[in-house]
């Protein structure tokens, strides 16, 4: 059944120009929110826990893929050093800095996370789930 689902997101996918860099950054993150690759085809790859929810993929088209003004995706980590070690991890693969792991308790409290920008320019960040860790 339907309310059986514990999300209300299918999948989100994300475009990139250079798959092949695209593809070894998120490699690199994704393992410290106990995720992973999962599929991979010429024109995209996917990445999740238990099924493929997050994508990263050539634009339909083929047009050049662009980053979203005011997107961003926030993937659950199961711990502070699971952000810490995703944004680290992030800025080895060729992430930039978006915003340091750390409380954030304008975001209400117990919030801890940590902002980065992939390759292509895609906001993307790790929290941990207030009152989870």
């Amino acid at each position: 059944m339907a309310n059986d689902i514990p999300s209300i997101l299918h999948h989100v996918s994300v475009g990139t120009d250079d798959l092949e860099r695209a593809s070894a950054f998120y490699d690199s993150v994704m393992p410290h929110l106990g995720a992973n690759r999962m599929m991979s085809f010429p024109f995209a790859v996917a990445c999740g826990k238990q099924f493929p929810e997050f994508w990263i993929g050539k634009p339909l088209g083929q047009g050049n893929a662009t980053a979203g003004n005011g997107t961003h995706v926030c993937f659950i980590a199961p711990s502070r050093e699971a952000v810490d070690a995703f944004h680290a991890a992030g800025l080895e693969a060729g992430g930039m800095d978006e915003g340091a792991p750390g409380p954030r308790p304008d975001y209400g409290p117990g919030y801890y996370g940590a902002f980065l920008r992939d390759p292509d320019g895609h906001k993307i960040e790790a929290a941990v789930v207030p009152g989870a860790s």
